[in-house]
């Protein structure tokens, strides 16, 4: 026997908007931004490119590989933005708010690509130097640096709500680096004529790049791993509703992230048998609710509340 009364569920997901049925993802909210930040990326990443083949400066391609990979990434995170407002079907019932994760993915793949890139080329160039042009180089990386520092402006309030945000603006921190990287190594080749500055420059670059990568694809194979969103704890959670009256037991507790800023959470509750035999399901599934929405952040949660000893039929994943 079950009680999780459906009717009580659909209206208290409406009171919160279906976020997710209607595709309001966080990422979604910063469109303008990431579109602007899109716009400098590839400005920056054409201008480089004529740059590198008029410097002959590896450390100049790098930025500019780097740059082309953020404006493709961004473009991704726009494309799945706007695949995410398309609203949940049956077959599809979160509709496509994933697909932002799936973006992030692909965008930190193709990093960890170009680094892999910067990496060979710079230590091919260590066994033998070309010359540089070393007035057009610092001159190119100021003009990327002041882009960059602009892009940064853009993206600072949205990266910490939304993955593909924090990947653009993660990004983005890394060009900037780069883009000094590129003044310093055109001073150095200036002042002393020393070549190999630019594939050292380069493998500083590369480097700078993995572990902000690193971490966003960890974070993305997390999301569709559905592990636990970082920083809740199920002991804490389950310790929260094991305190509210009338529960009993708490098991077979599930929390996972459909997509940045909606985890959804679920659980079975052993209840007093009094709170089904009097009609009172409804209560309690709002007390647990307003446990998990005030307590832990959670909008979306769907529990089944069940008297003891209902458990001795079922299989669970976990207790």
């Amino acid at each position: 026997m079950t009680a999780s009364d459906p009717g009580r569920e659909r209206s208290a997901d409406q009171r919160h908007g279906h976020a997710h049925g209607q595709g309001r993802t966080v990422t979604g909210r910063h469109r303008r931004a990431l579109t602007v930040v899109l716009v400098i990326s590839a400005t920056i990443a054409a201008a480089e490119v004529a740059g590198a083949v008029i410097t002959g400066s590896l450390v100049l391609v790098a930025d500019a590989a780097h740059m082309a990979a953020d404006a493709a990434g961004i473009g991704l995170a726009l494309l799945a933005a706007w695949f995410a407002t398309r609203p949940a079907t049956e077959r599809r019932t979160f509709g496509y708010a994933r697909a932002e994760i799936l973006a992030a993915m692909a965008n930190s793949l193709l990093l960890l690509g170009m680094a892999v890139f910067i990496f060979i080329e710079a230590i091919r160039r260590l066994m033998s130097p070309p010359a540089i042009s070393s007035g057009l180089l610092i001159a190119f990386g100021i003009g990327a640096l002041a882009a960059n520092s602009c892009s940064l402006l853009v993206l600072r309030r949205g990266q910490a709500d939304s993955l593909n945000v924090r990947a653009a603006f993660l990004e983005v921190a890394a060009d900037t680096l780069g883009a000094a990287a590129v003044i310093v190594t055109g001073i150095i080749i200036s002042l002393t004529g020393f070549d190999l500055a630019d594939p050292i420059a380069s493998l500083v670059v590369g480097a700078l790049i993995l572990p902000r990568t690193w971490r966003l694809l960890r974070e993305a194979i997390d999301i569709l791993l559905e592990a636990s969103p970082e920083g809740i704890d199920l002991r804490e959670i389950r310790r929260h509703m094991a305190a509210v009256p009338g529960v009993r037991e708490v098991h077979e507790l599930h929390i996972w992230t459909i997509t940045s800023g909606l985890p959804v959470f679920s659980a079975h509750v052993v209840v007093d048998p009094q709170i089904i035999e009097r009609g009172q399901s409804a209560i309690m599934l709002d007390r647990l609710q307003d446990c998990l929405r005030g307590h832990f952040d959670v909008e979306h949660s769907t529990f089944q509340l069940e008297p003891a000893g209902h458990a001795d039929h079922e299989r669970p994943m976990h207790d």
